[in-house]
C-alpha cells in the first residue's frame, strides 16, 4: 500500500504540474476577444456524477466484500466499471461537439491534455476494476483478511475521481 501511495502523490504532483501550467497559461495568455470559449457544462456535470456515483459503487463493493458476499461485491465492481466506461463516452462526445481543436490555441491544449490526461488515468482504473472483478470470480482469491487487490484499486479509482473534481472546478467552473 505504501508503494500505491507513493505513486499516487507522485501522479498528483504531475496532476498538479497540469492545473498550475493551465492557470499560468490562463493568466499570462488570455485569449483574445471571440477566441473565448464558453464550454457547456451539462455534460461534464453529468460526468462529474458518474464518477462521483462510481466511487460510492466501488465503495459499496469493497463493503460486500468484506462481509464476505463475493458475488454482490463483483456485481458492484461491473457497475462501477459500466459508470467509468459512460463518463468515457460522455468524454468523447463532448470532445467531438467542442467548438475548437486540439491545436487550435493554448486554451484548446492545454484543455486536451489536462482530459485527456484524465481519462487516460479512468481507462486504467477501468482496467484495474476490471482485473479485479475477474479475479473475484476465484473463491478465496479475495476474503474479508485478504483483499489487497481491491483496495488498490478502490485507492486509485478514488483518487481518479478527486482529480476530476478539481479538474472539473478549474476547466468549467472557474
Amino acid at each position: 500500500m505504501f508503494g500505491l501511495a507513493t505513486f499516487l502523490v507522485a501522479d498528483g504532483m504531475t496532476f498538479a504540474g497540469f492545473f498550475a501550467a493551465y492557470l499560468t497559461f490562463r493568466a499570462v495568455n488570455p485569449l483574445p476577444p471571440g477566441a473565448v470559449y464558453e464550454l457547456e457544462l451539462i455534460l461534464p456535470t453529468l460526468n462529474t456524477a458518474l464518477l462521483v456515483a462510481s466511487s460510492f459503487t466501488f465503495h459499496r463493493a469493497a463493503k460486500e466484500l468484506k462481509q464476505s458476499r463475493n458475488g454482490a461485491c463483483r456485481l458492484w465492481l461491473l457497475i462501477t466499471a459500466s459508470l467509468g466506461v459512460a463518463f468515457l463516452a460522455g468524454q468523447m462526445v463532448e470532445y467531438f461537439s467542442l467548438p475548437f481543436g486540439l491545436t487550435d490555441n493554448l486554451f484548446a491544449s492545454t484543455f486536451y491534455a489536462l482530459t485527456g490526461f484524465h481519462g487516460l488515468h479512468v481507462c486504467l482504473g477501468d482496467l484495474m476494476i476490471l482485473i479485479v472483478w475477474w479475479q473475484a470470480r476465484v473463491p478465496g482469491r479475495f476474503t474479508p483478511e485478504h483483499h489487497f487487490g481491491v483496495e488498490a484499486a478502490e485507492l486509485y479509482w478514488h483518487f481518479v475521481d478527486g482529480i476530476w473534481l478539481i479538474l472539473f472546478g478549474i476547466l468549467y467552473l472557474l
